[in-house]
């Protein structure tokens, strides 16, 4: 993928969306501690759910029904990045983020990163559960397992 150019040299993502699943338990509380990052720094990024009307019209024929396989990260030009692609340009604008922007510009830690990104996105409903859609609980469960009930 070639290298989006909207990010500033202040780290600012203006007008930017992160467009994340969100009935995915990991991506919801991946959501809230970035809000608590900006929210330390400055605000720079909105994020919506994949399932919102919102991220159909954003990502346009990349939307497809169902779940994500990746998250994305929409600039107001409509540049569209993916994956690991759209959390590397969050980094910036983050409390710390510079270190770890630092880090995966050592040879190969980005494809480390990005072999990384795929494996848990491909098994994160298996590992880390669901939540419901607009839930401002990411720990609440969608429906409780029934081994689990008594």
């Amino acid at each position: 993928m070639s290298e989006p150019t909207f990010l500033t040299s202040s780290g600012d993502f203006p007008g930017c969306v992160l467009i994340y699943d969100g009935t995915c338990r990991l991506c919801v509380t991946a959501k809230q501690g970035i809000e608590q990052l900006q929210a330390e720094s400055r605000p720079n990024v909105r994020m919506i759910p994949y399932q919102s009307d919102e991220a159909k019209k954003l990502l346009g024929n990349k939307h497809q029904p169902g779940r994500p396989d990746v998250a994305y990260l929409a600039d107001p030009q409509g540049r569209i990045s993916q994956g690991l692609d759209a959390f590397l340009y969050l980094l910036p604008g983050l409390k710390g983020g510079r270190f770890l922007a630092a880090l995966f510009r050592i040879p190969f830690a980005k494809s480390i990163g990005q072999l990384i990104y795929r494996g848990i996105a491909r098994y994160r409903y298996r590992l880390f559960g669901e939540v419901p859609l607009e839930s401002p609980d990411p720990y609440a469960f969608k429906s409780v397992p029934e081994k689990l009930l008594p």
